[in-house]
């Protein structure tokens, strides 16, 4: 028999899901839905967890953590788990900006003196397992279907469903989108976009060891953007980022001679040394999505992670994004009620839209070198405002 919360398929959905009745029904179990499912479950709600993915699974990331991240995980007592399954410890960051080089030491911060960039099998696992710890029911191979509402209009759960479309309908006093930019919640709540940007960029994804590396790289080029961020297993994953348009334009050459090309282009150094590097698979490519904002509440719904809120790759911030959101999102729940849940959407916003619009700004291209370190450091003033709500959950 399969292990708990492992994929049963959906004959079994009936005896899968444990009640009629949940505090919190979450769709998605990676690291939006299982943070705020931990979040929760810690509060003494029952909360359910489904995702159609198979447990263990992993998703297409750059991986990287930044400071406010970091520091979640270490108050919530869940960055031993990262540590112990051999995520490096990330303790200097090097940005290159055409042919200078800027090193920064990661320097001791709120307890925290290094940064870090697990796999996702290895963050969303140790998230769901600090879930699962803290009560929550966190259960793979299954979907949210439908929502359920009242006569109002209200949600009052949803319809849950396995593979083969066998279902059971299960009541919530709130039901919470994580499940990412396709959001099927999103879709069944009928919400659309309040806001997006112009502006979208593709990557090219590649997993090297031994690169002889030290810390978190980000290169810098006309037209072109690259980062190399050592992850677990010894790899550091490099990404290669250009505008949508060249991706589309120069796609069918094949990846391997776009990534190489983009490479080239940033650090005939990476360009060396990734070829002489060896690689445990082929590459992978993000084709890019429009950066949006989707409202994030309403009456018995909220919406967390990149199913609320998805801004460009380029600058590695959606996981820090996602668990900040949950800890907002969970602190509302906490204190009840629909007034709470309105001021998470606002709050929300307030927290994003700085981001939202720098990182527009970077992944239009549309700058010299000298611009782009101004538009960092006005990003790393929005990060430093990131850690300062980390320090008010304290």
């Amino acid at each position: 028999m399969p292990a708990d919360g492992e994929s049963k398929e959906g004959v079994f959905v009936q005896e899968r899901i444990s009640h009629d009745r949940y505090d919190v029904i979450i769709a998605g179990a990676r690291c939006a839905g299982a943070s705020t499912a931990m979040l929760l479950a810690r509060q003494g709600l029952r909360v359910l967890v489904v995702d159609p993915a198979k447990r263990g699974s992993d998703t297409l990331s750059t991986h990287a953590l930044m400071r406010g991240g970091v520091l979640q995980l270490h108050r919530w007592g869940v960055l031993d788990a990262i540590r112990a399954a051999g995520t490096p410890a990330i303790r200097k960051t090097t940005f290159h900006y055409g042919d200078e080089v800027i090193s920064i030491p990661i320097k001791e911060r709120d307890g925290v003196d290094a940064l870090y960039a697990p796999r996702r099998t290895v963050l969303d696992g140790a998230l769901a397992d600090a879930a699962t710890a803290a009560g929550a029911e966190v259960l793979h191979g299954l979907s949210v279907m439908e929502m359920i509402r009242d006569d109002d209009g209200r949600v009052r759960g949803a319809r849950i469903a396995g593979s083969d479309q066998q279902s059971r309908e299960v009541a919530a006093d709130l039901v919470i989108g994580a499940d990412g930019i396709r959001s099927r919640v999103a879709r069944l709540l009928g919400l659309g976009f309040e806001h997006t940007v112009p502006h979208t960029t593709a990557s090219i994804y590649g997993y090297w060891k031994d690169l002889g590396l030290e810390g978190n790289h980000w290169y810098y080029e006309l037209g072109a953007a690259v980062g190399a961020i050592p992850t677990n297993d010894d790899e550091t994953c490099v990404f290669a980022s250009v505008p949508q348009e060249r991706f589309e334009a120069e796609r069918g050459d094949g990846l391997e001679a776009l990534y190489a090309a983009v490479l080239h282009d940033v650090s005939a150094d990476l360009a060396r040394r990734v070829a002489e590097s060896s690689g445990p698979g082929k590459l992978r490519a993000f084709a890019g999505s429009t950066g949006f904002l989707r409202k994030a509440a309403g009456p018995g719904w909220a919406l967390v992670g990149d199913a609320g809120y998805f801004r460009d790759p380029l600058t590695a911030h959606g996981i820090t994004d996602a668990l900040r959101d949950a800890e907002i999102l969970a602190r509302a729940v906490a204190e009840g009620g629909d007034d709470a849940l309105r001021r998470y959407d606002e709050e929300r916003y307030e927290r994003v839209r700085g981001f939202f619009e720098i990182t527009d700004k970077i992944a239009s291209f549309d700058w010299d070198i000298d611009q782009v370190k101004e538009d960092h450091l006005v990003l790393a003033r929005e990060m430093n405002g990131l850690v300062e709500t980390q320090r008010a959950f304290e």
